[in-house]
């Protein structure tokens, strides 16, 4: 397969369903002039994210829809010839996931649920219980959601299910309980980009990172949306603003070179590597690091969605999305790297948005 230009998007969605819907729309647009095959958007672009991980308001969450929802079919028409990843709150009948789609304008090419889901999240959603890479135009994609990249399990699954793409779509924010002067010192922000560059290098795979921006309730996102090249290197980004970060990348090309002498995938020693049940299928003790089912989980600094606290009153700056275009140059250096100029479980409904 030839080169693509894949975007990355970081953007501000809340629970206006049709304003967000807006907003997407003009992201395809932008991503379509810059010639992009692939469009990754954040997670809960359609209906915004939780507004409190401490104690979730039943009455605020964000409005449930089905993965065949008219509003996600309309997705798929806006992105006709394109691949667009996008986040929304799945309405999964008796519970919600925080869940993932992968659209064309043929329709749904693949579907994700978040497995790994941070302290404040389990009052509002159920976990996922899988991880599956799909066949798209621009190659083979797999999908997690923000907390998800945290664990390299999901990331090397998806590699071992042929995923030549990682799209990572989060609503990541600054850290809540240790807030840093500067967004560059945030201790949410560093480990934001050391998850992408790490998951995409350890499995040798281009990563395609998007995430919110703007605030939510308590909550300040990162933006930082990025393409990860195979080697770890990041070829475009977007910092803290919003707007788009494209790179050209030859997937199949850039991961050949990769995998030229150190083939990851193929040197692994699984029989060596302890899991939580043996061969014979019985459970292993825990050890340190380990969490027993059933005992509680608590927020803090090694969440990646720490427990919120008051509300904020940060907004963000609105304005026209910025696009950081980089194409990739193969070979062992480091890419250069553009800057933009600017920037339980209530039952699900679809509800009003408020």
């Amino acid at each position: 397969m030839s080169a693509v230009r894949i975007a990355a998007a970081a953007a501000h969605f809340g629970r206006d369903l049709e304003f967000d819907l807006a907003r997407i729309g003009k992201l395809i647009e932008d991503a379509r002039r810059s010639d992009a095959g692939l469009l990754v958007l954040p997670d809960a672009a359609l209906g915004g994210y939780l507004a409190d991980l401490r104690h979730p308001d039943p009455e605020a969450l964000p409005p449930a829809l089905k993965p065949d929802d008219p509003l996600i079919l309309r997705v798929a028409r806006l992105a006709a010839e394109m691949v667009v990843c996008v986040g929304y709150c799945e309405d999964g009948g008796d519970e919600r996931y925080n869940a993932a789609v992968c659209v064309s304008g043929d329709g749904v090419l693949g579907h994700h649920r978040k497995v790994h889901l941070p302290a404040g999240e389990v009052a509002a959603y159920a976990p996922g219980d899988r991880f599956a890479a799909f066949d798209t135009p621009v190659g083979r994609i797999g999908m997690l959601i923000d907390y998800d990249k945290t664990f390299p399990e999901s990331a090397r699954s998806l590699a071992l299910d042929g995923a030549e793409i990682l799209a990572c779509l989060s609503a990541w924010p600054t850290s809540i309980t240790n807030r840093a002067p500067r967004m560059a010192q945030d201790r949410q922000a560093k480990l934001f980009d050391l998850y992408d560059q790490a998951r995409a290098a350890e499995n040798q795979v281009v990563l395609a990172s998007s995430n919110q921006t703007g605030a939510m309730g308590g909550m300040r996102f990162l933006g930082q949306s990025k393409v990860v090249g195979p080697g770890g290197d990041i070829l475009a980004r977007t910092w803290a603003k919003a707007g788009l970060a494209v790179a050209e990348v030859d997937v199949a090309a850039e991961i050949d070179r990769a995998r030229r002498v150190l083939r990851h995938l193929d040197e692994r020693r699984p029989d060596a590597y302890r899991g939580l049940r043996t061969a014979g299928g019985a459970q292993e003790p825990y050890g340190r690091g380990h969490r027993r089912a059933g005992t509680e989980r608590t927020g803090g600094e090694n969440s990646a969605h720490e427990s919120t606290g008051t509300a904020s009153t940060d907004a963000e700056s609105t304005g026209t999305e910025s696009t950081a275009r980089e194409p990739y140059a193969p070979g062992p250096r480091s890419s250069p790297e553009h800057v933009p100029p600017t920037e339980r479980r209530p039952s699900p409904t679809r509800g009003a948005p408020s």
